[in-house]
């Protein structure tokens, strides 16, 4: 059974416009006027920052970090949240996850790679993957919205480095600012 989508144009919670509708047939919904925001960096529209690509998935930097390193699993299907997905692409992107918290572990030395699921901002489902260190870091209130992006690059980078260092280079793109499967 396929999710209904209800597609936003905004990333800001209260300002969503568009209704809900089943999403077309393939990787994305391609609706321009009602993508999400998450499918316009998907589709090269709003720049973004890649670790990882494949048919049902992508992975880049969030602008807002918890800690360095920190990356959203998005499936490329506008699925509004994650108890609206089903059972095959919440395997996938959890397989994903747990590909991404592997690489933040040795990019970053961290103990612990952390998961958060939360998608308030944007109704598009999103896995939140980060190194961690602690629990008492583990909250949205300790995003940052005011790091450079260059230092973004450089925690991608080295996400994009240790994705290759365990044997996963298959999916890393090969631009950091492209979606595109190699």
């Amino acid at each position: 059974m396929s999710p209904v989508c209800r597609l936003t144009v905004s990333e800001r919670p209260g300002t969503a416009s568009g209704r809900g509708r089943a999403p077309q047939a393939g990787p994305t919904c391609h609706d321009e006027a009602m993508s999400t925001l998450f499918t316009k960096i998907i589709n090269g529209d709003i720049p973004g920052r890649f670790a990882w690509a494949d048919d049902t998935c992508v992975v880049f930097a969030t602008i807002a970090p918890i800690t360095d390193g920190h990356m959203l699993v998005v499936p490329r299907a506008e699925v509004p949240k994650f108890t609206a997905a089903d059972d095959a692409l919440l395997d996938h992107l959890m397989n994903v996850a747990k590909v991404i918290g592997q690489a933040c572990e040795q990019a970053f030395d961290s103990p612990r790679a952390a998961l958060l699921i939360g998608g308030f901002e944007i109704e598009h489902l999103h896995m939140h993957v980060l190194p961690a260190w602690g629990e008492a870091e583990l909250s949205f209130s300790n995003a940052r919205d005011d790091v450079p992006g260059d230092e973004l690059d450089a925690a991608t980078e080295r996400v994009r480095a240790a994705l290759r260092d365990l044997g996963f280079g298959a999916h890393v793109p090969p631009a950091m600012d492209s979606a595109a499967l190699a």
